[in-house]
């Protein structure tokens, strides 16, 4: 198992670092090339999301992305800082009810179902740490040469 762990400020232009280091990693994982849009476009949606979480609620906290090869699924998980809904009331979704967080709650949703079209198996977990998304795709054996 190979496992590479990213973590960075909540900076919109630190996403595209994010998703250049996922595609190396998924490339070497053996994630089929056909396939490596996707996980870009997937974890710049993810990233582009914690960050908008981060930086909504002010938190300081670096944004953490860990991309997993294991046993033929090469694995992200994207997390945030900001506790679920009812723990504290951190989350958009548990404001007051303003435009506002209406507007930030349709931005979460629409994130997420981007994510969804672009990944066969994903996640979405929150808890009183944070809100992780998870998010994997198979690979193919890599060949050695002799």
């Amino acid at each position: 198992m190979a496992t590479v762990e990213l973590r960075f400020s909540a900076q919109p232009e630190h996403v595209r670092t994010a998703r250049l280091v996922a595609a190396a990693v998924a490339r070497r994982a053996g994630v089929d090339e056909a396939v490596l849009d996707e996980v870009r476009l997937a974890v710049g949606e993810a990233c582009s999301r914690a960050v908008g979480l981060h930086r909504s609620h002010g938190i300081t906290a670096p944004v953490r992305v860990v991309l997993t090869d294991e046993d033929k699924t090469f694995s992200i998980e994207v997390g945030d800082e900001v506790p679920a809904p009812g723990s504290d009331g951190s989350r958009a979704a548990s404001g007051s009810g303003g435009a506002a967080d209406e507007d930030a709650d349709g931005e979460d949703e629409m994130g997420l179902a981007v994510i969804s079209g672009l990944v066969d198996d994903m996640e979405v977990s929150s808890t009183d740490e944070g809100g992780v998304i998870r998010m994997s795709w198979p690979t193919a054996p890599v060949s050695v040469l002799p």
